[in-house]
This record gives C-alpha cells, sequence and structure tokens, in this order.
C-alpha cells in the first residue's frame, strides 16, 4: 500500500521523461519490474493513464470520480454562496455538478429570484451534449475520452436535439477551443430550450473535480451573452476550487 501511495504521489508530480516508468522507479527507489507491476495494477482501476506514444504516465480518471464520490456533499455545501452570487449576477440558473460512478450528477442549484427554471439537481446529463460535460472532457486526459463517453469504435453519438454534435471528431475540435478559451457552451444539444456554458472546478494537479454552469432558455440566454457568462463560471469555479482546497 505505501509502495504503491509513493507510486502515486510521483506519477502526479511527474512531467514529460520524468513521467516515464524508469524514471518514476527512480523517483520511488524500487527497481523497474516492481514499479511497472504497480502502475498496470493502478491503470487497471483507472488511478493512473499510460500514454503509449510518449511512454508516459499520468494520473487516471479513477481518482477524480473518487474525489467527487467523497467530496460531493462538501464541496455542494461550500458552493452555494458562490452559485447564489452567479445566479444574482446571470439573472440565471447556476449549478454545480460532480463526478459520481463515471457521470456528471448535479448536486447544488442556485436561481436568480425573477428566473423560474426546472430543477436539474440530482440529474444525470449526457457528457457530449452539454457544457458541463464537454468541460469534462475537455479537461480529462485524451486517452480518457472514448472510455468517459461509453463510445464504441465506429459509432456515433446519440443524438438528443437537431443541435446534438455526434461527429466524435467534430466533437474534439470544440473540446480543443473549450481548453483554450477555458469554458464549454451548449446550444440546445440535450434539451433544446436550454442553453449555457460552464467551467471546471480544477485541483491542485490540474484535473476536474467539478463543474460550475451557468445555463437558461435560449430566448434569453443566446451567444451574445457567452463569453460574459464564461467569464463568470470561471471566476465561480476558481473560488469554489479555493474554498475546497483551504477547507
Amino acid at each position: 500500500m505505501e509502495r504503491a501511495a509513493a507510486v502515486l504521489r510521483a506519477v502526479a508530480a511527474a512531467t514529460g521523461s520524468a513521467a516515464t516508468a524508469s524514471a518514476l522507479a527512480a523517483t520511488v527507489g524500487l527497481n523497474r519490474t516492481t514499479t511497472w507491476r504497480i502502475l498496470a495494477t493502478l491503470e487497471g482501476e483507472r488511478l493512473v493513464s499510460f500514454d503509449a506514444d510518449t511512454g508516459t504516465y499520468s494520473l487516471g480518471f479513477g481518482l477524480i470520480d473518487l474525489a467527487g464520490q467523497a467530496d460531493g456533499v462538501t464541496l455542494a455545501r461550500s458552493a452555494r454562496v458562490v452559485l447564489q452570487r452567479l445566479a444574482a449576477e446571470a439573472r440565471e440558473t447556476a449549478a454545480l455538478a460532480v463526478v459520481r460512478g463515471g457521470a456528471l450528477t448535479y448536486v447544488a442549484e442556485a436561481t436568480a429570484d425573477t428566473v423560474v427554471a426546472a430543477g436539474w439537481q440530482g440529474r444525470e446529463v449526457a457528457l457530449h451534449a452539454t457544457s458541463t460535460g464537454k468541460v469534462l472532457l475537455a479537461f480529462s486526459h485524451p486517452a480518457e475520452l472514448r472510455p468517459l463517453l461509453r463510445l464504441p469504435h465506429g459509432q456515433r453519438l446519440p443524438r438528443y436535439t437537431p443541435s446534438t454534435v455526434t461527429s466524435l471528431s467534430r466533437l474534439e475540435e470544440e473540446l480543443a477551443v473549450t481548453r483554450e478559451r477555458g469554458y464549454a457552451v451548449c446550444r440546445g444539444e440535450f434539451e433544446s430550450t436550454a442553453w449555457g456554458v460552464s467551467a471546471p472546478v480544477l485541483d491542485l494537479a490540474g484535473h476536474p473535480v467539478a463543474v460550475v454552469s451557468v445555463w437558461g432558455p435560449s430566448e434569453r440566454l443566446g451567444e451574445d451573452r457567452f463569453a460574459d457568462l464564461g467569464a463568470l463560471a470561471i471566476g465561480g469555479a476558481a473560488e469554489i476550487a479555493g474554498r475546497r482546497t483551504s477547507g
């Protein structure tokens, strides 16, 4: 257990050539055979991810899943003040989603006084058809894309509305844009009446542990508001991450 924990910490701290199996073995003071065996076990549990092109390891999505299960209630409690402020500033609904069982589930929600909106708390969402899901996909390791989408090779993504992106290559293009600007957008792709933006709550290693969203109906929340609301979501997500770290 101690050796596995040491290898996991080494993976979290390593980048580039320092994240190869040989380099990690040297870092933790174990022989390469033992280190490879531990890495294989961690990979099987999705706690680390192996990039065959570079021969390097990084933290896996399984850690994010564990964080979501352990901290969902704590995150929801600490995020409420932030969500209430975002909802008031945007005059729309603000929500927080965490990872549970490989899916995103909303655990906290706030609405502006003048907004009447359907509650999403407790619901799971399609990752490729919501801004919430697209942020999670964009900031996760590329090797996790297909497993997260549960997409067999050769199949298209399911369509929910006429706006849903069903092409994996087109989705990957959108995810690249999402990473660059720091937030994702949704144009009625899961439910035609729900448009919104989302930003990731990142841990100290830069991995997403939750997602902050601001959303509303298309007649009120159009593309002309995406940039301003995206900035609000990014700021709220950073504040929640700070609360989580300090707590």
